[in-house]
């Protein structure tokens, strides 16, 4: 069966698919950086508590916050998803019905991730021992998340592989066989390991500023984390690129040219950003990381646009004019990151507050 039979055809868009692009990476921008925090900040957690550091000052920080950090990384992700399924719905729908069990299972592992990171906070106390199977189970539960989102994007950008269905029909597919499907998971934990340790150094710099002494070695020991788990992720990435399709990464042509550069321009800035870190100086560490991160996240949208060539581009989309309604989006757009920006800066001040009650 010829795949391209498979593809449904494509809705229209109310504007020129560019602004959309910029839309979809903009706030997958914002929620790779909220999702990699998350995500580290438990590993890390789980890490300190095999090690021993039941009761440390970095696990109590990350009971403390991790439901919030759930909650604001799952409403971040609604945008981009969003985003996505407006240029590349009649791949992504696809994909999603093939490992439908797979994708519909998310749900209920994030409502348990979830629920269990509220025990984590409220009982950590009364948890003692408690705590690592606690944060292990969170943490587990997180990277199955993790690796069925990768899945469902490894199966969307692969049409060949649609045909199994009929092989297969009930909805359990996963694109197992794709090459890049290991490493390109991997790329994104290591790195949420390095984004983790960067926020502990973040969090705990903050401290050492306002005069507490005690988290000056915290601060250290996010700046190892987030420059080990770089440098290591330096090693997955070109594991990664060895799996690419022959061809992908090429000078020959236009998008083969800017997939490279941007590729080759994050690892340059991620080299600053380990040194950075490996001298303690967190603030230019975290500029150069999201650096990197936002050109790697620019190379991921022109990676998912070369393996779709062969059956779709996006300049195919037609568009169906209607401006009014994407003004009316943009300006709730930016009323809402306006108020999540005020609710983020009164939630910090109540809690510097209660920090300061004697």
């Amino acid at each position: 069966m010829d795949p391209a039979a498979l593809i449904p055809i494509p809705d229209a868009i109310p504007v020129a698919w560019g602004w959309l692009q910029f839309f979809l990476l903009l706030t997958f921008f914002l929620h790779i950086v909220l999702m990699n925090a998350m995500l580290g900040a438990a590993f890390i957690a789980l890490v300190t508590h095999l090690r021993g550091g039941h009761a440390s000052p970095y696990t109590a920080a990350v009971a403390g916050n991790l439901p919030f950090a759930v909650a604001f990384t799952v409403n971040f992700g609604v945008a981009p998803l969003l985003f996505a399924q407006v240029l590349y719905g009649h791949f992504i729908y696809v994909s999603s019905i093939l490992m439908a069990v797979f994708w519909l299972s998310i749900i209920a592992l994030l409502i348990s991730a979830y629920a269990l990171a509220y025990v984590y906070k409220y009982q950590y106390a009364r948890l003692g021992n408690g705590r690592l199977p606690v944060a292990g189970l969170i943490t587990l539960l997180l990277l199955i998340v993790a690796f069925l989102f990768a899945s469902n994007l490894s199966l969307m950008q692969d049409p060949a592989r649609w045909s199994r269905y009929f092989d297969r029909p009930q909805g359990m597919l996963l694109n197992l066989a794709d090459p890049m499907l290991l490493p390109r998971y991997l790329h994104f934990m290591v790195s949420s390991v390095a984004v983790g340790g960067l926020t502990m150094a973040l969090f705990f710099d903050r401290k050492h500023r306002k005069g507490d002494p005690s988290a000056s070695p915290w601060v250290k020991q996010g700046c190892r984390w987030f420059a080990h788990a770089t440098l290591l992720n330096v090693a997955v990435g070109l594991w990664f690129l060895v799996a690419l399709p022959k061809g992908v990464l090429t000078v020959s042509t236009t998008a083969g040219l800017l997939l490279t550069a941007s590729l080759a321009c994050g690892v340059l800035l991620a080299a600053p950003a380990v040194a950075f870190a490996l001298a303690g100086r967190v603030m230019p560490a975290t500029w150069c990381g999201l650096g990197a991160i936002a050109l790697m996240i620019l190379a991921r949208g022109l990676l998912r646009a070369a393996l779709l060539a062969p059956w779709f581009s996006l300049s195919q989309l037609p568009v169906r004019a209607s401006y009014s309604s994407f003004t009316f989006f943009l300006f709730f757009l930016v009323a809402g990151l306006a108020l999540i920006v005020w609710m983020v800066r009164f939630t910090l001040r109540s809690c510097a507050a209660r920090e300061a009650r004697p």
